[in-house]
């Protein structure tokens, strides 16, 4: 009986999430606010890929509740989160430098001190900035849906992905997110439904109301007006 060579479904995930992004790099201009908030706001509160494993209660200069966000897009949740709740602290990953501008941009206007943005992919930052068992929550919402099935190995949301984020949460931990998708809800059910060491927090073991401290988007009160819907996702690390 000879040796099988064939890689294991697991091993494939994780190469799979090494190599394949998921998102697309897009060029995109500058408003003055947002330039202000990379010249200005960059030197305060920017974090580097490359300066390795952080240690977030010095960063912070204190213990708190930590919050990690996957893909903050223009930051609008990101601000309205960490106004509303000044005793956490947040760490906000964003690809896309108009979005990281604005978001910088914004804590400087609100005067918040209670974020850290990286520019960069948010996997990365986890794998190589983030001690294991350090974070209280994990927010991933609205990721691109990748919609088409030739498209779905891009999906962030993988096999892989729920163990990389499970060992970043503390137990008791929860990673929550909302897509505007049913087809990419029903796949993210179906992948965190089987992925160890969590618990799903819905009361039906599909999906929970939106919590109050997700802030509904612009965009997302123009869905709901053209009924549209959202699903919200929360799983609860238990081991």
């Amino acid at each position: 009986m000879t040796e099988s060579h064939e890689p294991s479904a697991a091993a494939e995930d994780k190469r799979h999430l090494r190599t394949i992004k998921s998102f697309v790099m897009r060029a995109g201009r500058m408003t003055e606010g947002q330039q202000r908030g990379l010249d200005l706001g960059w030197p305060k509160f920017g974090l580097k890929l490359e300066d390795g494993a952080q240690d977030f209660d010095a960063v912070f200069a204190r213990q708190a509740p930590r919050t990690f966000e996957i893909g903050f897009g223009m930051g609008h949740s990101t601000l309205e989160m960490a106004a509303a709740a000044p005793e956490q602290d947040f760490i906000g990953v964003e690809v896309h430098r108009p979005g990281v501008g604005a978001l910088l941009n914004g804590l400087m206007t609100q005067n918040l001190s209670n974020v850290r943005v990286y520019s960069c992919d948010a996997l990365e930052v986890l794998r190589n900035c983030v001690a294991d068992a350090s974070l209280d929550r994990v927010l991933l919402f609205f990721p691109d849906p990748w919609h088409k099935a030739r498209h779905h190995k891009r999906r962030i949301v993988q096999p892989a992905f729920a163990e990389l984020i499970r060992q970043k949460l503390k137990i008791g931990g929860v990673l929550h997110m909302a897509t505007d998708w049913e087809a990419y809800a029903e796949y993210m059910l179906e992948v965190m439904n089987v992925a160890p060491g969590y618990q799903n927090m819905a009361a039906d073991g599909h999906y929970v109301p939106r919590p109050q401290e997700r802030p509904i988007t612009k965009f997302e009160r123009r869905g709901e007006r053209l009924g549209h819907g959202v699903w919200d996702l929360k799983f609860q690390r238990t081991i």
